[in-house]
């Protein structure tokens, strides 16, 4: 899905990612273990050719949406936020983060990020519940989540295999309704 809209923050902007954003920078956040431990692409080896190939996918896919996360001091690109798959008869979709880029790490950006998407996601989409997961481990991101109004309905335990053992993921979801009395104030 191709969108010409920036979403603007306080210290960050989200705009569609292009194929300029596919960068050293970027296969270096992909393939860096601090960085990629709680996402899938740490399976393999990225590279420039799998990088843009991944978000040339995204540009075209009609059920997604990925923003990249844009400091806006700097105009610099330091990590990625998606909205999808979007399932528009249910009116729900998932959302996906990072932040690649690890001197803006516990900084409030994931936060903002996601209070950002979830408001495109609710006005622009028209949805009505957004939902995402997040490893038992990695607090930040479900602190992120929290901090945004979800609420974290569902536990599956021992879904993945971690750090040499099988660990949780928990499963949490966001109303509209939800979001308008509280996420967004947050």
């Amino acid at each position: 899905m191709t969108i010409d809209k920036i979403l603007a923050g306080e210290t960050i902007i989200l705009r569609q990612i292009t194929l300029e954003d596919c960068g050293n920078r970027y296969v270096e956040w992909l393939n860096d273990p601090d960085v990629n431990q709680y996402l899938e692409t740490k399976w393999s080896t990225q590279n420039l050719e799998s990088v843009r190939l991944f978000v040339k996918s995204q540009r075209e896919n009609n059920h997604s949406v990925l923003f990249a996360i844009v400091c806006k001091e700097n105009d610099r690109h330091i990590g990625n936020i998606k909205i999808g798959p979007i399932h528009p008869h249910y009116r729900h979709a998932d959302i996906s983060y990072f932040i690649g880029d690890k001197e803006y790490w516990q900084k409030g950006i994931a936060t903002e990020a996601i209070r950002l998407v979830c408001r495109f996601g609710f006005d622009e989409l028209n949805l009505h519940r957004i939902e995402a997961g997040a490893y038992d481990c990695a607090v930040g991101s479900w602190k992120a989540l929290e901090n945004c109004g979800f609420t974290r309905e569902g536990i599956f335990e021992e879904q993945v295999f971690f750090d040499n053992k099988y660990i949780d993921i928990y499963r949490y979801g966001l109303l509209k309704k939800s979001f308008d009395k509280k996420g967004s104030e947050s």
